[in-house]
């Protein structure tokens, strides 16, 4: 079993890259996650692998962090999910996005990813609950925003108004409030700065 891939990084054609490895070249398929987290070409890059062994192929994935690798391993144990939709939910989701989305059974986040159903992402949420560590489950949840929070951050976001400038306007909303009121109130506050 291949478990770790250091080489210089030489070719990057999403989702597949290939890692060069004392004269060998490994194609190595990775989610986005961890593609977007790349070095640039010709540089070196270290990766935690998975090798999935196929009568017609030994296919290798790869991953930036352990938590990833972990999840991947998580999904390909459920019954009908293969590498190519475990990588699907892992580009589609961050691991810390797929753990918040267990534990919520939030199967709207999931049926978005391509390729996964409504029958899917019941299974995967049933699947998945208690597995994907039980201290990150409660860390997501005491650390997760409120949700008209993060319906107005969304909110803003869509209208133009930088990451920071909807940061800000958030954290100075009164509780209680509907999304509706909030939105409203925060384009009062970023219209007076």
């Amino acid at each position: 079993m291949i478990g770790r891939l250091a080489g210089v990084l030489l070719e990057k054609n999403p989702p597949q890259i290939v890692v060069e490895a004392s004269g060998v070249g490994y194609e190595v398929e990775v989610p986005m996650s961890t593609f977007y987290n790349l070095p640039a070409s010709g540089e070196r890059v270290t990766l935690l692998t998975h090798l999935v062994v196929r009568e017609d192929a030994h296919l290798l994935y790869g991953f930036g962090t352990e938590a990833e690798r972990r999840a991947f391993r998580q999904l390909l144990k459920i019954s009908g999910v293969g590498p190519r939709i475990a990588l699907a939910v892992l580009s589609g989701l961050s691991v810390a996005e797929l753990i918040e989305a267990v534990a919520m059974q939030e199967s709207g986040r999931l049926v978005k990813i391509p390729g996964i159903g409504r029958k899917t992402a019941e299974r995967l949420l049933l699947e998945l609950k208690g597995k994907l560590g039980a201290d990150a489950v409660s860390g997501v949840a005491v650390n997760r925003p409120r949700p008209v929070a993060s319906d107005v951050m969304t909110a803003l976001l869509a209208l133009g108004y930088s990451d920071k400038e909807a940061q800000l306007a958030v954290k100075h909303l009164p509780e209680g409030l509907s999304v509706s009121e909030s939105i409203r109130q925060a384009l009062r506050s970023l219209s007076k700065t």
